[in-house]
């Protein structure tokens, strides 16, 4: 994880809409990798994906930008975001 003098920052996201099943989980890896980002995606049963991400908070603003845009597979109706401090829980991205 990567971190800019700034203390590291938990971002948890709620995507709405149709992100599963359309690649949403591994197209959110690949940005929050580049952003060099450590968490999760995962699959919620009400069919929506819980994104957590922890890093640099420009990095987290970065990522949340691009899940709320327009350039996500599927089609994305609606984003919840939690902000909190890392903790330090994981050591790469994963799709869950």
């Amino acid at each position: 994880m990567r971190t800019s003098g700034d203390s590291a920052v938990r971002l948890t996201v709620w995507v709405a809409g149709r992100v599963q099943g359309v690649g949403f989980r591994w197209w959110t890896r690949c940005r929050a990798l580049e952003l060099g980002l450590v968490g999760e995606a995962r699959n919620l049963p009400d069919r929506r994906v819980a994104v957590v991400a922890e890093g640099d908070r420009l990095a987290c603003e970065q990522l949340l930008v691009a899940l709320s845009g327009g350039a996500t597979p599927g089609r994305v109706d609606g984003v919840v975001e939690q902000w909190g401090d890392a903790t330090g829980r994981w050591t790469g991205f994963s799709e869950a």
